[in-house]
């Protein structure tokens, strides 16, 4: 079982960085066509969420870590494209305000769950008053 998680998290990461490096490459090898237009950035944001799945399910990873990777890596794609200016929809901010939001509080959760992980072998180490 780990085998073939392993193997689905190296082929979706492998496919996302593909697409955020060679969007168009990867429609003419998939669907015959190059991209352009809108569906080169759409397809990148495709891309990151690809990257994202296979840090879920890397053997030993959590779904935090992929959610944590996707809402990092989207908002700094999507800032990085208003900056840029060439595609800016009204709702271009709020989705990368919304990511960076979303990104904060999952690693802060990150952060808590690393902090307890290390905390819980020094409860287990502890001596029981009962014995």
């Amino acid at each position: 079982m780990k085998k073939v998680l392993l193997l689905a998290a190296v082929s979706e990461a492998a496919t996302g960085v593909a697409l955020l490096m060679v969007p168009s490459l990867v429609g003419r090898l998939l669907f015959g066509q190059e991209l352009a237009g809108v569906a080169i950035p759409v397809a990148r944001v495709l891309g990151i969420a690809l990257i994202a799945l296979g840090v879920a399910c890397w053997p030993g990873r959590t779904a935090l870590g992929g959610m944590l990777t996707y809402g990092v890596l989207a908002a700094l794609y999507l800032a990085y494209l208003g900056l840029e200016g060439q595609w800016i929809g009204k709702l271009l901010w709020p989705a990368v305000a919304g990511h960076a939001l979303l990104a904060s509080l999952l690693g802060a959760a990150w952060r808590a769950a690393r902090t307890a992980d290390r905390r819980a072998p020094d409860a287990r180490n502890e001596i029981s008053p009962h014995g």
